[in-house]
């Protein structure tokens, strides 16, 4: 990809070293050194949770045109959400919903404490309230 090599030219109209414009320079079979141009690599598919801006292991980079071609199993992972989200995304959202259930339970737990307290209460001012 180094333009230091003056023996071959660009064929293509932009005529300066740009990220689209990459080339590798190849021998033909008849002796002369011709320009390969290279095609720029796909990003690949990208985590949509916020703070995991990192592409998800096991699908390929490839372009949406590559994509469409591959088969339907080798686009995604096999596990929820398994083709937008990372495995740390879908960690994390396990174990917050996990988190948020036992709070709802001990909140739960602590408000039928209170009240089985309150009822024990009013019973035992009911009782002396009777003895009078």
């Amino acid at each position: 990809t180094k333009m230091l090599n003056r023996r071959v030219t660009y064929k293509r109209r932009s005529s300066y070293r740009t990220r689209t414009n990459k080339f590798r320079t190849v021998k033909t079979p008849g002796g002369k050194l011709a320009v390969r141009y290279l095609k720029r690599g796909a990003k690949g598919v990208v985590c949509n949770e916020l703070g995991y801006a990192k592409s998800i292991a096991g699908v390929p980079h490839l372009k949406p045109n590559g994509m469409h071609k591959l088969d339907k199993s080798k686009r995604s992972v096999s596990r929820a959400y398994g083709g937008s989200m990372s495995h740390k995304a879908v960690k994390e959202r396990i174990v917050r919903a996990f988190l948020i259930e036992e709070v709802k339970l001990i909140k739960r737990m602590v408000s039928q404490k209170e009240k089985s307290k309150s009822s024990k209460k009013n019973k035992g001012k009911k009782a002396a309230s009777k003895k009078k």
